[in-house]
Order: C-alpha cells, then structure tokens, then sequence
C-alpha cells in the first residue's frame, strides 16, 4: 500500500496567490502579507545603517508598506516579491537618511565581506583589495561603511545592499536588476574594490584592512 502523497507549497504561487488578492482589495490578504513580509523588511532595514534605532527602522518600513500599497500594480512578477519589497525599502531608507543626518542612538552588528570571498559561484576573479574575508563591526564601524557606501553611485550601492543586507543570492539579484548572473558577479567585484578605496580614506589609519 502506497503512502499518501502530501502536498507541498510552491512559495512564489503562494505570493502570487496573495497578491492577487491584495490587489482585488482583500483585507485578509493584505494582512498576512504584511504578517508575513514585515518583519523581512524590518531585519532589512535596521542592518542598513548604525545610526537607525527601532523607531527610525518603524517609520522607513511603515514608509516602505505605504509605497507597496500604492504601487502594488506595478509588481510585474519577473522577480520575487521580497525582491521587490526590499528595492522600495532600500529607497525608503537613503530618502530617510537624506532628510534627517541628526545623530541616532543605537545600532546593529553587520556580517561584510569586502572581497566578497564566500561566494559560491567564483565565476570572476575575487576583488583586489587588500582585505580580511570578513568583517564584524560594531555600531562605529558599521557607520563608516555606511557612509563610504553613500559615495558609491546608485548601481554600485544597491547591488551590495542587495547582496550583503538584503543576502539576496546572485540569481535573486539578476533577476530583480534584469543582468546575467556573471555580470553580477563581475559588478558586484568591482563595486566591491570601489568600496574598499572609499572606506580606507574614511576609516582611521588603524583600522587596517590587510590580510
């Protein structure tokens, strides 16, 4: 005798389903999307800068959901909800930087590799720049590669957003930015080298970033 078959969930037809359903105005539906993705965009957010506490990270995600309610239809599908959500939280995020630089209690620990060196598919050679493979860094550190990031330009900070606070993989990452997974990984290596010329002008003389 055969065991019975039990169903699995297919996640992005979930979604779909989900979202269908948001946009046909279903309140129910509404609410466990946002059950389910805020706390998503909440750990998103918070990792994005040192200087955002528990209250700014409620504004930018509160941000974030307004903009998902009013730009629903815009979601096309050709990448994965959170994805999305995590382009508009991202958005929400600098805008909120750009409106108020007033020092913020509080911060979190970010886990930033600057070569890039865990990578799974090493399709392109791992960045140059001097560096350890990875770095743990307090609310300090963690601002000043905040700010070394905001000098980057706009393709070059999202992508490492994506990848490094979003932890989007490679595909994740094409998909949304519609490139080929190898130009991701070339990108991302010389956004990479960009960012860790920045950070050594920025950074104090003993932090060193020599292997």
């Amino acid at each position: 005798m055969s065991e019975p078959q039990v169903a699995v969930s297919d996640p992005g037809k979930v979604d779909a389903d989900l979202i269908a359903r948001c946009r046909r105005g279903d309140a129910d539906a509404w609410d466990a999307l946002f059950d389910k993705y805020y706390p998503v965009a909440a750990r998103f957010v918070f990792q994005l800068s040192a200087d955002f506490n528990h209250e700014d990270t409620e504004e930018i995600c509160q941000e974030t959901f307004l903009a998902v309610v009013r730009n629903l239809a815009s979601f096309q599908g050709r990448s994965s909800f959170q994805t999305w959500l995590l382009r508009v939280a991202a958005n929400k995020a600098l805008d909120f930087r750009g409106k108020s630089r007033a020092e913020k209690r509080g911060g979190s620990m970010v886990h930033f590799s600057l070569d890039g060196a865990h990578e799974q598919d090493k399709i392109d050679p791992r960045s140059q720049c001097p560096g350890p493979d990875t770095v743990l860094v307090n609310a300090e550190t963690s601002r000043l590669i905040r700010q070394s990031l905001d000098q980057l330009d706009d393709p070059c900070r999202e992508i490492i957003e994506l990848r490094y606070y979003g932890d989007l993989s490679y595909t994740e990452i094409a998909t949304e930015l519609r490139l080929n997974p190898k130009t991701v990984s070339s990108r991302l290596s010389k956004c990479l080298d960009r960012l860790c010329m920045i950070a050594k002008k920025i950074f104090p003389p003993e932090h060193s970033f020599a292997v």
